[in-house]
């Protein structure tokens, strides 16, 4: 089965905590804070490995969470840092947080890497926090969670060219001709239902890579047919080859359909009109299909070229590859998404900074504190000591909350929630 679209949950390792602990040892008194700081917790990262086809293995593993680092030790020793999760994918690839629709990643290249989800970092022990007017300090940091996120994984196909036109207009038949691929051929529609590729090498020694899309229809962009699914594996082409029936045998006009086709690829991407076409005229050997290719070249208006061919006896097919090669060659990659440019420079942007913290009140009367900032620092808080206790209430006093909540109306013994840890409000 071919799989190109998976949503896949992914959560980096927490980092490992920090301990409070100190040096024991005879003959020295008083020996100082010893605890040591927690490993990193593992990343995971996308890896992409050139056999892969499909994102079938996604359909069975849609969850994918990374192995937290090692807690400090004793004696200031340091936790094991884990070892990053590396998962496969295919080349073609493209990560998006499903969040934001923001592209994370897009891996094209065997080998090439990616960090979805970074692990936390370990917290610090206790030998962190030593300080002359508090030498003995019993403070330790829990170690920093993980990023976790749904990312949705999209597979584009990386072909040269890509065949576009409606449904039995002889595709499959031309991309059998030409390679050695092997596509399933009938005589019905929609006997495409997966792309299917094909390595052609022109008579001149030169060899491109061709994807035979599944057949499109009008409508196709706004999810009709079958066609819909797969016109994101045509963005990676770089000239697309558009396959017209000539015989109408069908009953349908050839100018008609080539408007449709081009009017469906201008809807789902403008861009894809960038790319160079060519037009290629099939189904030759047919009867009046001479004719209707005189009243097609009457009515084009675009400066395409065309190539009347037939994939059955595979008249005039030299001709068209040495030409798609040639343009090939001549044209550029297109990026499909602007890359952020790589320099040494800081640029510094106006961005409105994130809230700390949000308060609201429950039905039930509790204040209920809420943000990512206040959330991380309640996480890597270890309440299992007094003194971490308070130097986590001087944080909340520091980034305001004490004031939110009087201003709230609170007053000595309400009850204030964090996450599902619920506390009284002394003022």
């Amino acid at each position: 089965m071919f799989v190109d679209k998976v949503k896949v949950y992914v959560k980096g390792g927490d980092g490992g905590n920090g301990m409070v602990a100190f040096r024991r040892e005879k003959y020295v008194p008083d020996g100082g804070p010893a605890g040591g700081d927690g490993g990193r917790g593992a990343s995971v990262v996308f890896e992409v490995e050139e056999g892969l086809r499909t994102l079938m293995d996604f359909r069975y593993q849609r969850h994918f969470k990374a192995s937290r680092g090692d807690h400090g030790r004793p004696k200031g020793m340091h936790g094991k840092n884990a070892e990053d999760m590396v998962v496969k994918v295919p080349p073609g690839t493209t990560v998006v947080d499903a969040e934001t629709g923001q592209v994370v990643a897009d891996l094209t290249e065997h080998g090439q890497r990616a960090v979805i989800a970074k692990g936390g970092r370990g917290g610090r022990g206790n030998i962190r926090f030593a300080t002359p007017a508090n030498p003995a300090p019993e403070i330790a940091e829990n170690g920093e969670p993980g990023q976790e996120r749904d990312v949705i994984l999209e597979l584009k196909v990386l072909a040269d060219v890509g065949l576009v036109g409606f449904p039995s207009v002889g595709k499959s038949t031309l991309l059998s001709v030409v390679s050695a691929a092997k596509p399933k051929i009938a005589d019905y529609h929609f006997t495409t239902i997966t792309p299917n590729l094909g390595v052609v090498e022109a008579e001149d020694g030169r060899s491109f890579v061709m994807a035979d899309l599944p057949g499109l229809i009008e409508g196709a962009h706004e999810g009709v047919g079958l066609g819909h699914q797969f016109l994101r594996h045509i963005e990676r082409t770089r000239v697309i080859v558009h396959v017209i029936d000539m015989s109408a045998l069908e009953g349908r006009d050839p100018y008609e359909d080539y408007l449709l086709i081009n009017e469906e690829l201008k809807q789902y991407n403008l861009r894809l009109l960038e790319r160079p076409q060519i037009i290629v005229a099939n189904k030759m050997d047919m009867p009046e299909s001479q004719e209707n290719l005189e009243r097609f070249k009457e009515k084009l208006e675009d400066d395409y070229p065309i190539f009347p061919i037939s994939a059955v006896t595979r008249q005039g097919l030299r001709e068209l590859l040495l030409t798609v090669v040639d343009k090939i060659e001549e044209t550029p990659e297109f990026p499909l998404y602007e890359e952020t440019e790589k320099s040494t420079r800081v640029v510094y942007r106006h961005e409105k900074e994130e809230a700390q913290f949000a308060l609201t009140r429950d039905d039930d009367g509790v204040f209920v504190i809420s943000g990512a900032p206040i959330e991380r620092l309640f996480k890597m808080t270890d309440f299992s000591h007094d003194e971490s206790v308070r130097r986590f209430a001087r944080q909340m006093r520091q980034m305001g909350i004490d004031d939110a909540l009087r201003e709230r109306g609170a007053k000595d013994g309400d009850l204030v929630r964090i996450l599902k840890f619920e506390f009284e409000f002394i003022d």
